[in-house]
C-alpha cells in the first residue's frame, strides 16, 4: 500500500515487523530502530506508521519499548484496561482512514490491575466506574465459562473490544472488509516480556 509516495506494510508484514521486534526485546538484542536526528528530520514532513496499538497506561507496557520500535513506527492510544470510546475510536480511525496505517492490534496484558480491579467486584470512585462498565462484559463472561478469572476476562476484555472495533462503522469495518486494515488482538506477558497474538 501507499500513502503519498510511501510504501507502507500490509497488515500480515506489519504484524510480522512487530513480532520480530518483540523477539529482540525479550533477547535483550534491541535495534533501537528510527530514533536518531535524521529520523526526526525526516518525520517533519508528515507521518507513516506501520500499525495502531490499543494498549493499555500499565506503565510496565509501553508499546515503542516491547516491540524494540522508534519515531514514526506506532500510532499509539493507551487507556487503562484498553478499551475503547468515542475519543479513542476516533484516534483509530484518524490512523487508520487518514494515515493509512494497515494494522491495528488491541494488547492486553497479564496482571491487569484494571481488569483485576472489576473482577473483584470492590466499590469503585470517582471516575472508574466508567472504566469498569466497559470491562464487565469481558468479566462476566470468563464467570460464566469458569475458570481462571482474571487471566480470561484480560482475554475476553481485549478480544471483544478487537471484534468491537472491526464490526465499526462506516469507517473501521469498511477497511477490514475491503482488505485495508487486519485487526489483531495480542496479549503481552508482564513476565516473560513475550507478546502472543489470541
Amino acid at each position: 500500500m501507499s500513502s503519498n509516495g510511501v510504501t507502507l506494510p500490509t497488515g500480515e508484514e506489519a504484524l510480522q515487523m512487530l513480532m520480530e521486534g518483540n523477539a529482540r526485546y525479550v533477547s535483550g538484542q534491541f535495534a533501537h530502530p528510527n530514533q536518531t536526528a535524521v529520523r526526526r528530520a525526516d518525520l517533519s514532513g508528515g507521518q507513516y506508521p506501520f500499525a495502531i496499538i490499543l494498549g493499555c497506561s500499565d506503565s510496565r507496557v509501553p508499546p515503542e519499548v516491547i516491540f524494540d520500535q522508534g519515531l514514526g513506527d506506532l500510532f499509539i492510544i493507551r487507556v487503562a484496561g484498553n478499551i475503547i470510546d468515542d475519543v479513542v475510536l476516533g484516534s483509530i480511525e484518524y490512523a487508520a482512514e487518514h494515515l493509512h496505517t494497515p494494522l491495528l492490534v488491541v494488547l492486553g496484558h497479564t496482571k491487569c490491575g484494571a481488569v483485576t480491579a472489576v473482577a473483584g467486584g470492590g466499590e469503585l470512585e470517582g471516575h472508574l466506574p466508567s472504566l469498569a462498565a466497559a470491562i464487565q462484559p469481558a468479566v462476566d463472561k470468563a464467570k460464566a465459562e469458569g475458570g481462571d478469572l482474571v487471566p480470561t476476562a484480560i482475554k475476553h476484555n481485549a478480544t471483544m473490544t478487537a471484534e468491537q472495533l472491526a464490526a465499526s462503522t462506516p469507517v473501521l469495518a469498511h477497511l477490514v472488509e475491503s482488505g485495508h486494515l487486519k485487526v489483531v488482538t495480542a496479549i503481552y506477558d508482564i513476565d516473560s516480556g513475550e507478546v502472543h497474538t489470541i
